[in-house]
C-alpha cells in the first residue's frame, strides 16, 4: 500500500513514537511479510514487527480510541488502539494502563512490552507494515516542529519589532556603549560592586507581578529561544522592562565609569539615580 495524502493521519494532540529511545538503540527483531522461521527453517507471513523493547512504556501515537483488549495464543495480551482510519495493535504486554472504551492522546502511557513488542497495523481494515505507519508518524512530528520552530521566530521577530523604549534616538550609541561596557555591568552585578537601586528593582517586581497576574507569561509554548513563552500581549510588558534595564545600565556607567551618553546635557550629567 502506498501512502497518498488522504492518508495523513490528523491528531489534535499532535504524535509521538511507540516507546522512547532509552541508552541503546531499540533493534527490529522481525520484520513484516514473509520471513523464515530460524528454528525450523519453515517460512511464514508475519503480520506485524517484532521489537527487541523489554518492558518499555508505550504511548499512544495519536489522538485515538482503545476499541480492544484480549489475550490469544499468537499476540499474547494485546491491545488495540484506532486513530482516525488507523488501527494499531500491541501486542505481548505485561501490563494494560488504558482501558477498553478509554480515549487517548499523543505521548499518553497506555500498556507496558513484555520481553519483545510485537506490532500490527491496518488501514480501512487492509493491513499494511507498520513501519510505514512510522515512518508516516515521525515524518508528522518533524513537520510539526519544523512549523513550530518557524511560528516562534516570527512571533519573536514581531515581539521585537513591537518594542519600542524611550531610547530609540539613542539605540545605535547604547549598543556601542553595551558592547564595550555590559560584561563589567554583569560582572559588577554578580559581584555586589554595583546594586540595583531599590526603586529600579521594585519597578520590576511590579511589572513582572503584574505580568503575571494577566497572563502574560507562557502566552506561546516556551523554547530556548523564548523560555518564557511570550507573545504579542507581552509587548507593553518587555517595553517596560527595557526601559528600565537600558536606565540601570546607563546609570551605572554614569556612576562607575563617569561616562555619558553625549545627547546629555551638563544639568542631566549631574542628576543623581536612574537617568531618563
Amino acid at each position: 500500500m502506498k501512502y497518498s495524502q488522504e492518508m495523513i493521519l490528523q491528531s489534535p494532540s499532535g504524535y509521538c513514537m511507540p516507546f522512547e529511545e532509552r541508552d541503546k538503540e531499540v533493534v527490529m527483531s522481525l520484520g513484516y511479510g514473509k520471513q523464515t522461521n530460524p528454528q525450523t527453517g519453515v517460512e511464514f507471513f508475519h503480520h506485524g514487527v517484532d521489537f527487541s523493547a523489554p518492558h518499555y512504556l508505550l504511548s499512544a501515537v495519536a489522538s485515538g480510541t482503545v476499541t480492544g483488549i484480549g489475550t490469544d495464543s499468537v499476540h499474547g495480551t494485546y491491545q488495540v488502539i484506532r486513530y482516525g482510519d488507523y488501527e494499531v495493535v500491541y501486542g505481548h504486554l505485561s501490563n494494560i494502563l488504558a482501558g477498553y472504551g478509554e480515549s487517548v492522546r499523543a505521548g499518553q502511557t497506555v500498556s507496558v512490552s513484555g520481553d519483545i513488542l510485537h506490532m500490527e497495523t491496518k488501514y480501512k481494515g487492509e493491513e499494511l507494515d507498520p513501519i510505514e505507519f512510522l515512518t508516516m508518524i515521525y515524518g508528522n512530528i518533524k513537520s510539526l516542529e519544523r512549523k513550530k520552530t518557524a511560528f516562534d521566530e516570527q512571533e519573536l521577530a514581531a515581539i521585537a519589532e513591537g518594542v519600542r523604549t524611550n531610547y530609540e534616538k539613542d539605540r545605535y550609541e547604547i549598543e556601542e556603549l553595551m558592547l564595550r561596557f555590559f560584561p563589567a555591568y554583569l560582572s559588577d552585578l554578580g559581584s555586589g560592586a554595583y546594586s540595583l537601586p531599590q526603586r529600579t528593582e521594585a519597578a520590576l517586581r511590579n511589572i513582572l507581578t503584574m505580568a503575571s497576574s494577566r497572563n502574560y507569561f507562557f502566552e506561546s509554548m516556551p523554547s530556548m529561544e523564548n523560555p518564557m513563552g511570550l507573545g504579542r500581549r507581552s509587548v507593553p510588558l518587555a517595553a517596560k522592562v527595557q526601559n528600565l534595564l537600558i536606565a540601570d545600565f546607563l546609570n551605572y556607567l554614569a556612576l562607575i565609569h563617569g561616562t555619558y551618553l553625549s545627547t546629555w546635557d551638563e544639568g542631566l550629567k549631574k542628576k543623581p539615580g536612574n537617568r531618563p
